[in-house]
């Protein structure tokens, strides 16, 4: 190799080698310090404690089925429901009769488990969403839910529409987005007001 050929790769290797150290290394310690020191418990999943002991994340959903609590928004993951590893929606359009059957399905289960419900049944109760892992729902779908929910744990209603309305979270920024409710944080408060425990039938 001529000493000119050597003087025109070094710089480029140099080069190489430098930003592979700040951008593959450096960079990355200091963005996960930071992260640890001035969000931990972002940083570390956003998990949610019951008990002492973790039960899920405020960032991912659960499949709830029981009367006794409210239930998420539909999950088009594979091969499971929720699956952190396999984001994404059904991409399924809404003139698809695979789609049409899904929801019939969702309608169904939540006519049979709140017959006497007269309330319309919020859509994001029957249609999954893009990312497949959706934490929460509407209001509205909470508020739909509260008198079936009361009636399984002996509760009044009252109360129920009440500890929806404390975990009612507001827009972004008072303006992105809509109102919501954290499925997961809302089960597990309606368990502490009825002395029961998370992991039974859900």
């Amino acid at each position: 190799m001529s000493s000119h050929t050597f003087s025109t790769i070094r710089p480029a290797v140099v080069l190489f080698g430098a930003l592979t150290i700040i951008c593959g290394v450096l960079y990355p310690l200091a963005v996960t310090g930071v992260g640890a020191v001035v969000f931990p418990a972002q940083a570390s999943g956003s998990i949610i404690e019951a008990g002492g002991k973790p039960v899920g994340s405020e960032l991912i959903g659960q499949a709830f089925s029981s009367p006794s609590y409210f239930w998420g928004r539909p999950s088009a993951t594979s091969p499971m429901p929720n699956n952190g590893t396999g984001s994404g929606g059904a991409n399924l359009g809404p003139n698809n009769p695979a789609q049409i059957d899904a929801v019939k399905g969702r309608i169904a289960a939540l006519r049979a488990a709140d017959p006497a419900n007269p309330l319309p049944i919020p859509v994001d109760l029957v249609t999954a969403s893009g990312s497949g892992l959706d934490p929460e729902i509407s209001v509205a779908a909470a508020q739909y839910q509260a008198r079936r929910v009361a009636a399984a744990r002996q509760l009044s209603p009252e109360r129920v529409f009440a500890l929806v309305a404390a975990h009612r979270r507001n827009q972004y920024l008072g303006f992105f987005g809509e109102p919501r409710v954290n499925v997961l944080a809302l089960n597990l408060a309606l368990d502490a007001e009825s002395g029961q425990k998370q992991g039974q039938k859900r």
